[in-house]
């Protein structure tokens, strides 16, 4: 949800802005993070009218909500923490050190699959369509 806030797309509609068929919609949004390139992702109808730091905020929390696996994802109040500045540094550097785990693990394990994006292929299926 909040990244249709920040969008001002439906989640589907967003789905589309990636243009790429190969490229899972969360692992787009990280790389433009990433690359800070929020323009790409932030309501145009804003007009810039907006804080870059408060956006970056806004994402990584999105983000931190969309884990792969229940468990690892925050719960409501430690979202409405986050939102309000407490404890988003610590949980995003921790967040950001496990994906680069995961990223190394899986280039170690299947080295010739690197051309693969893909932020789910540590997860088992069923953990995938488990409840939120």
């Amino acid at each position: 949800m909040l990244l249709e806030l920040i969008t001002g797309q439906r989640a589907f509609d967003l789905a589309r802005l990636a243009n790429d068929d190969d490229v899972m919609l969360l692992d787009w949004v990280k790389g433009l993070l990433k690359d800070k390139k929020l323009e790409m992702l932030v309501d145009a109808d804003l007009n810039g009218t907006y804080i870059d730091d408060e956006v970056e905020q806004l994402i990584q929390v999105a983000l931190l909500c969309t884990q792969s696996t229940p468990m690892e994802r925050p719960k409501m109040s430690e979202v409405v923490r986050m939102l309000e500045g407490d404890g988003l540094a610590e949980r995003w550097e921790e967040w950001q050190k496990e994906e680069v785990f995961q990223q190394e693990f899986n280039h170690m394990h299947h080295p010739n699959t690197h051309w693969i994006v893909d932020s789910t292929s540590h997860v088992p299926p069923d953990e995938l369509s488990g409840p939120r």
